[in-house]
C-alpha cells in the first residue's frame, strides 16, 4: 500500500481521540491544535518507522505527549474544559455526564481532575478515559509500570478525596464513573 494511504488508514481516523487528550492535558485550544498538528507532522516523517497493523494510536499518542512535554515550559494555563470540550466523544460523555442533573456532577468531577497533579492527570486520562493498558501508558511516558499504578491509585484517591469536600456537592457513588 502506498505510504500516503497507509498513513491516511492508520493514523488519520485517531485525529479526534488526540486532540480531546491535547485540550484536556494542555488546557489550551490553540496549544492543542498546533500539538496535533505537530504530532501529525512527525507521524508523517518517521512514518516507515512504524510498523504497519500494530497500535498506530499508542504511536501517535506517545508522539502526542513528547510535543505536549515539549512546549510545557511556554504559557501553559488548565481551565476547566466547556461542556463543547466535554461532549467530544461518547467515553468522556460517559465518564463526565452531561444531561440534566448529571452536568453539574460531571463539571465537579472535572474540577476535581483540574486540581489534580499533572503527572497523575495523564496517567488517570490515558488508563481511564482513553483505555489504553498500563503497559501502553508506561512505554508511552517513559516510567515503569508500577509507576503508572501507583499514579493511577493515588489520582484515583485524591479525587474522592476532592469530590468528598464540602466545596463540591458529592453523590454517593461519584467514583462509580471508572474513577
Amino acid at each position: 500500500m502506498p505510504r500516503k494511504a497507509s498513513f491516511e488508514k492508520e493514523a488519520i481516523p485517531h485525529f479526534d481521540t488526540l486532540m480531546r487528550t491535547a485540550l484536556r492535558l494542555s488546557g489550551d485550544r490553540a496549544r492543542a491544535e498546533d500539538a496535533v498538528q505537530e504530532t501529525y507532522l512527525r507521524a508523517w516523517r518517521s512514518f516507515q518507522t512504524y510498523t504497519p497493523d500494530t497500535n498506530c494510536r499508542a504511536w501517535l499518542f506517545k508522539i502526542l505527549l513528547n510535543v505536549l512535554k515539549k512546549t510545557a515550559g511556554k504559557k501553559r494555563r488548565d481551565p476547566l474544559l466547556g461542556a463543547e470540550d466535554i461532549e467530544t466523544s461518547s467515553k468522556v460523555v460517559s465518564l463526565f455526564p452531561t444531561s440534566g442533573e448529571e452536568r453539574g456532577e460531571g463539571q465537579d468531577i472535572l474540577a476535581a481532575v483540574n486540581q489534580l497533579p499533572p503527572q497523575f492527570r495523564q496517567v488517570l486520562w490515558l488508563v481511564v478515559v482513553e483505555g489504553f493498558a498500563y503497559k501502553e501508558t508506561a512505554q508511552m511516558l517513559d516510567i515503569p509500570i508500577g509507576t503508572v499504578m501507583s499514579r493511577l491509585y493515588r489520582a484515583r484517591r485524591e479525587l474522592r478525596r476532592l469530590l468528598a469536600e464540602p466545596g463540591l456537592p458529592h453523590k454517593e457513588g461519584t467514583s462509580g464513573h471508572g474513577l
